[in-house]
C-alpha cells in the first residue's frame, strides 16, 4: 500500500549497501549492455535477501520456537472456528458466516508471511526470488485489503440486525451473504492490482538486501533504482481509499447502532444489544490502528525497526488474538464446540 518518501531513499540505500556486500544476485537473463551504464556497473537483481532481525541473531532459536507455536495455534484456532460454524446448524446465520469467512481469510493472511519468516530463522541464506517477492507482496496486500472490506461488511450486518431486526432476515439471506463475501475478496485483490502492476515494472539494480522479514512495499521501493514517485503516490491513494472508506462504513454503522442502543430502556438491555458488537469493535481497533500507522502516512519517518515491530503485530499477533476475542466469550461458539466434541468423541 504505502511507501516511504523518495527523498529518504538515498540514506536507506547507503545503510543497506553496507549490509549487502557480496549478496547481489544478477539478472542473467538480460543482455549485458542493459546491465551496465558508462563506467559504473549496474545490475538488475533476480532475488532479494530478507534481513529479518539481525540484531537478535543470538535469539533465533527462541524466535523460531515462539513464531512456530503462534503460527500453529493460529491455524488451529481458525480451523476450529470454521469447522464448528459449518457443523452447527444454530450457527448458520449471517454473523457466523462472515466470522467463518474471516477465519479462512486470516489463515491465508498469516500463511503468506510467517512460513517465510520461519524459514529465514532456520537457514543462513534468507533469499526470496524477485517473482516470489512480488507474489508475496500482492497476496499480502490483497488479503489485507479484503479484510478491511470484510470487517466493514460485518459492521453493516450488525447494523441491520440491531437497527432493522424485522427486515434483517429478508435482506441478509444466504445469497446476499455470499455476494457480500465475494465482493470483499474481489475488491481486495482489485485494490492491489494497479500498484503491483507499477511495482513489477520498476528496476532493482542493487543492493538487494530487504530490511524486513517479508516483502513489504516501503522497504522494497527503497531498493528500486527507478523513479518511484508515481508508484508511491498511487500506493498512498489506494491505501487511503481502502482503509478510510471501509473505516467510514464501520463508523457510520456503529453510530446508528449506538443511537439505537441508547433508546433501549434499562442498562441490561443496552448491554445485551451492544455486546454482540464488542468483539468486532476490538478487532477493528487493533487492525486499523496498526495498518493506518503503516500504510496511510504520506511521510513515514519511523525507523524500519519500528515498522517491523508494528508489522509483527498485524501479521502475527492479531491473527492469533482475533479468534480468541471473537469466541472466548461467545456462548454459541462454545456450545457448538462442546456439541461437536461430544458427537465425535468415543461412544
Amino acid at each position: 500500500m504505502h511507501a516511504e518518501p523518495h527523498d529518504h531513499k538515498t540514506q536507506v540505500l547507503d545503510t543497506i549497501m553496507a549490509s549487502s556486500e557480496g549478496l547481489l544476485v544478477l539478472r542473467s537473463d538480460l543482455p549485458a549492455e542493459l546491465a551496465m551504464s558508462d563506467s559504473s556497473e549496474t545490475f538488475l537483481v533476480t532475488e532479494f535477501v530478507l534481513l529479518g532481525f539481525p540484531e537478535l541473531c543470538h535469539l533465533h532459536g527462541l524466535l523460531f520456537g515462539s513464531f512456530l507455536t503462534i503460527y500453529i495455534v493460529t491455524i488451529l484456532e481458525n480451523l476450529v472456528i470454521t469447522v464448528v460454524i459449518r457443523a452447527s446448524h444454530q450457527l448458520h446465520t449471517p454473523m457466523y458466516f462472515f466470522l467463518a469467512d474471516l477465519s479462512v481469510l486470516e489463515t491465508l493472511y498469516t500463511s503468506v508471511t510467517v512460513p517465510k519468516l520461519l524459514a529465514g530463522l532456520l537457514v543462513q541464506a534468507k533469499t526470496i526470488s524477485f517473482s516470489g517477492c512480488l507474489t508475496q507482496l500482492f497476496l499480502f496486500l490483497s488479503l489485507a485489503s479484503s479484510e478491511c472490506f470484510l470487517l466493514a461488511t460485518m459492521a453493516c450486518d450488525r447494523y441491520l440486525a440491531i437497527c432493522h431486526p424485522l427486515r434483517y432476515s429478508a435482506i441478509m439471506d444466504s445469497r446476499m451473504c455470499l455476494h457480500l463475501a465475494l465482493s470483499a475478496w474481489l475488491g481486495g485483490f482489485l485494490a492491489s492490482f494497479v500498484s503491483m502492476a507499477l511495482i513489477s515494472h520498476l528496476s532493482f539494480c542493487g543492493p538487494n538486501v530487504l530490511n524486513h522479514f517479508f516483502c513489504d512495499i516501503s522497504p522494497l521501493l527503497q531498493l528500486s533504482c527507478s523513479d518511484t514517485t508515481a508508484t508511491e503516490i498511487l500506493d498512498f491513494v489506494a491505501a487511503v481509499a481502502v482503509l478510510m472508506t471501509s473505516l467510514l462504513v464501520i463508523m457510520v454503522s456503529y453510530a446508528h447502532i449506538l443511537a439505537m442502543v441508547l433508546r433501549i430502556p434499562g442498562g441490561a438491555g443496552r448491554w445485551k444489544a451492544f455486546s454482540t458488537c464488542a468483539s468486532h469493535l476490538v478487532v477493528v481497533a487493533i487492525f486499523y490502528t496498526t495498518t493506518i500507522f503503516m500504510y496511510a502516512r504520506p511521510h513515514a519517518d519511523s525507523s524500519f525497526d519500528v515498522n517491523k515491530l508494528v508489522s509483527m503485530i498485524y501479521t502475527v499477533v492479531t491473527p492469533l488474538l482475533n479468534p480468541i476475542i471473537y469466541c472466548l466469550r461467545n456462548r454459541d461458539i462454545r456450545e457448538g464446540l462442546a456439541k461437536l466434541l461430544w458427537t465425535t468423541g468415543p461412544s
